[in-house]
């Protein structure tokens, strides 16, 4: 054999080795808007995070009221006058509403604390219950 037969008996066997590449494959399309709305939601998890903003959004009153009213009156108790969340700092020509976001720090650190608290069962019960009401396609 000569070199230019061997040189094109292994360009064949490279040739043969070599993996091909896959044709590519057709995804099926959703037949309507619903379809494609529910694929979108399964999709990127859309569930979750607009369970979480509705809960979050519907206890903010329930936090605040909570602060204002059974937690600003012990707090009030040991604070003279009563308006800290009027309180400010000033220094030379800036003023700082320490008042305001102290209260705020307080309102955010109740919704720490409820939300640490919630048990993960009752979250996978409420994504279960979407879930039934939007079934997952496979």
């Amino acid at each position: 054999m000569s070199d230019n037969q061997i040189v094109e008996e292994l360009v064949k066997i490279r040739e043969l080795l070599a993996p091909k590449p896959e044709p590519p494959k057709e995804e099926e399309k959703p037949a309507g808007l619903w379809e494609e709305f529910i694929d979108f939601i399964n999709k990127y998890g859309v569930i979750g995070l607009a369970i979480g903003f509705i809960i979050g959004s519907a206890s903010k009153d329930l936090v605040n009221a909570l602060v204002a009213d059974i937690l600003m009156p012990i707090i009030l108790f040991f604070v003279p006058g009563g308006t800290w969340r009027e309180a400010t700092v000033t220094i030379g020509p800036v003023v700082l509403a320490l008042g305001h976001f102290i209260g705020a720090l307080l309102d955010h650190r109740v919704d720490c604390i409820l939300l640490n608290e919630a048990d993960q069962e009752d979250k996978h019960q409420v994504i279960s219950l979407i879930h039934s009401i939007f079934p997952v396609s496979p």
